[in-house]
């Protein structure tokens, strides 16, 4: 039986949510064109739940200004 502390699970949690966070921003890069750091600013807050909303938004985004608007409609 493996013992997993909550301070790994944390761990896990976090490079979870970083793999996605770097995920997303390569997607948008290559979807929209560099993302402005203010923006990437507000992506890096999101929690796992909102960076996966996100991850589905994005393909329908052609534009920076699809992004702003996501962050406008949550």
């Amino acid at each position: 039986m493996q013992i997993v502390t909550s301070w790994m699970r944390q761990g896990i949690q976090q490079g979870i949510q970083q793999g996605e966070l770097t995920l997303i921003l390569r997607q948008l890069n290559r979807r929209i064109g560099e993302v402005n750091p203010q923006l990437q600013e507000r992506i890096q807050t999101l929690s796992t739940n909102e960076l996966e909303t996100l991850g589905e938004a994005l393909l329908d985004f052609t534009t920076a200004t699809d992004l702003e608007a996501w962050f406008e409609a949550r």
